[in-house]
């Protein structure tokens, strides 16, 4: 089934196939289905929308192996249609609700253990070109003329 044709019908897969170990079961679908209902088509007709738990699930592939959106393989809606839904979902603030009622359920099940935690600097990369960030070296501190007066008075020299 090509990307496009996948598209059309917003299948993540095919019906012979088994599910694909990246996606989330039904029971996990359906506690956030209700924020992510598909829209109908138009009364003027079109192309039909993709569905939402196939941009859902492209999206948690994205994030899950770290790739690029290009990088999207062609079982999943197209990286472009993915990334608006989740750009779209993230800025009504309904990408966090979706995580937190997923979270919720597994912290019910005692699958999260939270006494455990890990932080990721690998994407705080350095502003180029912006020096307020970085602590100047204290050789290149500029100085003022009083410092430079200053100095020559507090010389055991003079």
């Amino acid at each position: 089934m090509s990307n496009r044709s996948r598209e059309k019908t917003g299948s993540t897969m095919d019906s012979d196939s088994k599910r694909l170990p990246t996606e989330l079961s039904d029971e996990q679908w359906s506690l956030i289905s209700d924020l992510f209902p598909d829209k109908p088509m138009g009364p003027q007709g079109g192309r039909p929308a993709v569905s939402s738990r196939a941009c859902f699930e492209g999206i948690l592939w994205v994030l899950r192996s770290g790739a690029r959106w290009k990088d999207l393989p062609s079982h999943f809606p197209s990286y472009a249609t993915c990334w608006r839904r989740f750009a779209a979902w993230s800025a009504d603030g309904i990408w966090d609700l979706a995580l937190a009622r997923l979270l919720e359920e597994l912290d019910r099940r005692g699958k999260i253990n939270w006494d455990e935690g890990m932080a990721d600097g690998t994407f705080a990369s350095a502003k180029k070109g912006v020096i307020w960030l970085a602590k100047p070296n204290e050789a290149k501190e500029p100085r003022s003329w009083r410092w430079s007066t200053a100095m020559v008075y507090l010389s055991p020299l003079t």
